[in-house]
């Protein structure tokens, strides 16, 4: 797939006349242009299916260690994305991602890129953990993945119940994080 910029273009304009305003007046004459570019970075991530993804950042290293209790932990990625029911800003979003190496080990700065790339969609926070963890399995070739996130929703805060303080935490666990309750413990 790939983001159709002219459209965009076309429809936002649309969307200001919708809105009552006049898209040819100064402040506003760019602003399709702007706002095209803008959702070609923000949702770059809808270009790529996890395989692409996993396949543009697969670069891994011969794991120091062959001790199956040995762990990789990255947190507090940032990273933000927008909520495909409204549209809305997913902000303040924190990953931690964790895997027990199978024998090989990823570069550390693949996984905020992974996280970047499965969050740059119209997404459900609960789907960027287990896109994160699909691709961190494909390429690490691990079962064993932990993603938490916790994030902030515009659709909560800034509109309907208008909740500015709530925060929504998801947990993706795959293989031995989903039972070992001591694994689960050494995330915190």
């Amino acid at each position: 797939m790939s983001i159709d910029r002219e459209a965009i273009q076309y429809h936002i304009r649309g969307l200001l006349e919708a809105l009552g305003d006049d898209p040819d007046r100064e402040g506003l004459k760019d602003t399709p242009y702007r706002v095209a570019h803008m959702f070609e970075e923000v949702f770059e991530g809808m270009n790529y299916s996890n395989d692409e993804i996993a396949q543009m950042f697969n670069k891994t290293f011969e794991a120091p260690s062959q001790h199956t209790n040995d762990l990789v932990i990255v947190k507090d990625i940032d990273v933000f994305s927008y909520c495909e029911h409204h549209l809305a800003l997913m902000y303040n979003m924190k990953v931690t991602v964790a895997y027990i190496p199978n024998g090989r080990v990823i570069g550390l700065s693949k996984i905020a890129r992974i996280a970047d790339m499965a969050a740059k969609r119209l997404q459900l926070q609960e789907r960027i953990g287990s896109d994160i963890a699909d691709i961190i399995a494909k390429v690490t070739q691990s079962e064993d993945i932990a993603v938490i996130i916790d994030a902030s929703h515009s659709c909560m805060t800034a509109r309907g119940i208008c909740r500015p303080d709530a925060k929504t935490h998801t947990e993706t666990l795959r293989g031995r994080f989903e039972t070992d309750v001591s694994l689960q413990n050494r995330l915190k």
